[in-house]
């Protein structure tokens, strides 16, 4: 429950950012409010899947230096990833679909705590993330892009 409290707190705020879902600063990003919530919703709804529907038999500890690297500094940087294309958002961002989201979002956070702690999901650049690394990597993903938020609102 303790490990939940920061990834609960993030989605909280993504959800109270749900009105200003169409509000854009094309000086910070090319995508709109609704974008970085919507991704981030995504991220935390499939990760959360891929850690309930995985074989922890299968589980290796292939943890990349980059992982490790970002995991230890505490933040990813900007600009430099692309999102995969399940965790892409829509051409056109529903109110309705993002708050379904934060829903589910919830629900799968409650979950993660019973998996067994090789459950995994395989990570692009990091590698194979199992439970134990799971809560760092959902935080750190949902912070970068809450400030990427806080940026798009700046004035």
């Amino acid at each position: 429950m303790e490990k939940n409290k920061r990834i609960t707190s993030y989605i909280n705020q993504l959800e109270n950012h749900i009105p200003k879902h169409e509000t854009a600063n094309p000086k910070v990003s090319k995508s709109t409010i609704g974008w970085q919530v919507d991704h981030s919703l995504k991220v935390i709804n499939n990760v959360a899947k891929a850690l309930q529907t995985s074989d922890p038999e299968l589980y290796k500890n292939n943890f990349s230096f980059l992982g490790k690297f970002f995991f230890t500094i505490g933040f990813f940087p900007r600009g430099k990833a692309k999102a995969p294309k399940h965790v892409k958002p829509p051409e056109v961002v529903l109110e309705e679909d993002l708050r379904s989201q934060v829903l589910l979002a919830k629900s799968n956070i409650e979950t993660l705590q019973d998996l067994d702690k090789n459950a995994f999901f395989k990570h692009p650049l990091f590698g194979n993330i199992n439970t134990k690394r799971v809560h760092r990597f959902l935080e750190l993903h949902t912070h970068h892009h809450l400030k990427i938020i806080d940026d798009i609102l700046k004035p």
